[in-house]
Order: structure tokens, then C-alpha cells, then sequence
């Protein structure tokens, strides 16, 4: 597998295991709110660094407040631009360098597929957390863990 394939793969990982979270607060009639704010904050995040790659304005507060019919909304339609980016991208465009001002004002650059790793570990930092927080809510999270999803043929 090559480079541009595996960061593919992450982010076919990320869109399934967001649809996971997803569904698992769905089917709570009072999910965590905290959980809520995470998930949301995931798809804002995954946003803005799409939104950074590109070179566009920032769409949406970092820390928005979603209800779930939005989050499912707005993960469905960053889920298909991150896809139709990844598709569309050249493998030697990973190592390209990203110019960004972040949400203090600081201005950096990475190379794109150090921002694509983040992207990832970031959704799955904070999976961690909706999944301790539903678990502390009585409820059982789900299993989002990147080993069961490729032994299970998700990814």
C-alpha cells in the first residue's frame, strides 16, 4: 500500500467510525451532551482543516453547537468532500506544504500528510472521550477501534 492509499484508508477509517458515534448517540433518548459537543467538534475540526488545505475561510466554530440531525448533516457532507479530495489529490501532493493561520492568529505550515495524520488522531482523541463519557452516563459506547474496523472489513 502505498502512501496516498493509506492516508485514504485513515479517512475511510474516520468517516466510519464518526457514522458509528453517530448512531450510537442517535439511539439514546438523552445522549451525553458532552458527547454531543465532541462529535461535533470533530466534524468542525475536520472542516477546518479541509478548509485550510484549500485555502477558504473558515466555515464554522471550532466548538459549535450541533444538535445530532446537524451533525449527521454536516458529516455527511464533510465525509464526501474529504473523500472527493483524497480521490482527486496526486500521491507527491502529500508532501506539499500547507500555509494556515490558525484560530489565534498564528500562521504555520505543514506538509499535507502531517495534517492528515492529525485529522485522524484527532477524531479518535476524542472518540476517546464521547466513549468515556457515555460509558460514565450508564450507556455503552461503541467500538471504534481502528484494528476491529479493517478485521471487520470497514476499511
Amino acid at each position: 500500500m502505498d502512501k496516498l492509499q493509506h492516508y485514504r484508508r485513515l479517512f475511510q477509517y474516520e468517516a466510519w467510525a464518526n457514522r458509528e458515534v453517530l448512531a450510537n448517540l442517535k439511539q439514546h433518548k438523552n445522549p451525553p451532551q458532552r458527547a454531543l459537543k465532541f462529535l461535533a467538534h470533530i466534524i468542525a475540526a475536520g472542516t477546518l482543516w479541509l478548509e485550510r488545505i484549500k485555502g477558504e475561510k473558515q466555515s464554522l466554530a471550532v466548538w459549535p453547537e450541533f444538535t445530532l440531525a446537524q451533525c449527521e448533516d454536516q458529516l455527511a457532507r464533510i465525509t464526501q468532500l474529504w473523500q472527493d479530495y483524497l480521490t482527486a489529490l496526486p500521491a507527491m501532493g502529500l508532501s506539499q506544504p500547507i500555509a494556515y493561520t490558525n484560530t489565534k492568529g498564528e500562521t504555520f505550515r505543514s506538509p499535507l500528510e502531517d495534517i492528515l495524520t492529525h485529522v485522524a488522531m484527532h477524531g479518535a482523541y476524542h472518540r476517546g472521550q464521547i466513549a468515556t463519557d457515555t460509558r460514565a452516563a450508564g450507556l455503552t459506547p461503541v467500538l471504534t477501534d481502528f484494528i476491529h474496523a479493517a478485521r471487520s472489513g470497514f476499511v
